[in-house]
């Protein structure tokens, strides 16, 4: 199974930044009900899209007052724990994010090994890759940041843990 997902943020002052469960030094974060996380966000609708059940918004609505700031890093394990119940199991994960600000480069390898303990996987398994928008639109005038993220799931043979 192969699913796709994309979120997107606008930055805003006097927040954290947090890409693919890093909190990253920033001046500005990303607006949003939870902490704003768009790599995990991508990354969650990706996996809840390959195994047919639905999308995060869905699980996790932005006027649930539980999901207030929540770490995504939490709804990631939640995603995961979907997917065992119905029997699948991530397989691989390619991402993209694009921003003009901050590089992400430095960050790539703590936001694999993050996202991969998050989902019982090897970081071999992820890809994160950096992207600017060479300067249009609101990612490229530095007002948001965005993530694109593509999975692949395979079944579990044994019974799922409920």
């Amino acid at each position: 199974m192969v699913g796709i997902g994309y979120d997107i943020h606008t930055l805003v002052p006097r927040r954290q930044l947090f890409l693919g469960g890093v909190q990253i030094d920033f001046p500005k974060g990303l607006a949003g009900h939870s902490d704003g996380d768009v790599l995990i966000h991508a990354i969650c609708d990706a996996l809840l899209g390959a195994a047919n059940l639905g999308d995060i918004g869905r699980h996790f609505p932005p006027d649930d007052d539980r999901y207030k700031n929540i770490s995504s890093l939490k709804l990631l394990k939640s995603v995961n724990k979907f997917l065992k119940n119905t029997g699948y199991m991530v397989k691989h994960i390619d991402t993209v994010v694009i921003a003009e600000a901050p590089k992400i480069l430095p960050y790539i390898e703590e936001m694999k090994s993050t996202i991969a303990n998050a989902i019982d996987i090897s970081s071999d398994a992820i890809s994160i890759k950096g992207k600017t928008n060479e300067g249009m639109g609101e990612i490229g005038q530095g007002k948001a940041i965005a993530a694109w993220a593509v999975c692949l799931l395979g079944r579990i043979y044994a019974t799922p843990e409920r």
